[in-house]
Order: structure tokens, then sequence, then C-alpha cells
């Protein structure tokens, strides 16, 4: 049987939870971060002007498949390399 939780108890749950929360979403803006820098590298490597602003609804599709294709290189490379 379940007992009834005190609402005084939700309240506090919610604040253990807080800095969990936070620490989540350093890690995802800082691996953001350096998914974003391995775009522009692998953008600049094939010749592709990436724009800062997010927004490169004018390249081609051929363009952007060369730096998605770029960026798998670069993070097989970079796992190969932390394996050894």
């Amino acid at each position: 049987m379940r007992t009834k939780e005190h609402p005084q108890d939700l309240r506090n749950a919610g604040k253990n939870r807080f800095p969990a929360i936070l620490e989540e979403n350093k890690m995802a803006s800082k691996r953001n971060s350096n998914l974003n820098n391995i775009k522009m590298q692998a953008a600049n490597e094939v010749g592709v002007p990436l724009k800062d602003n997010g927004y490169n609804g004018d390249l081609t599709s051929r363009q952007a498949g060369s730096v998605g294709g770029q960026m798998v290189k670069k993070m097989i490379e970079s796992y190969q390399n932390t394996a050894k």
C-alpha cells in the first residue's frame, strides 16, 4: 500500500534534483560547443563557407554533406586516438 506523500516532501524532492539538472545542462552546452568547433574546422578544411549565426540555408546539399562527412572522419579519428 502506498503512503501519501506530504506536500513538503514533494517540494524538497525538486530542490534535490536542481543541482543535477544544472550539471546536465552544463555538460550538454559543452558538447554542443565542441561539436560546433568540429563543424567549423571541418567546413574550413573542405572549403565550405559556414556562417557563425547558425543559418546556412544557402548551402548546397553537396556542401552540407561534405561538412558532415568531414565531421564524421574527425570524430572517428579522435575516438581511435583515444582508444589506443
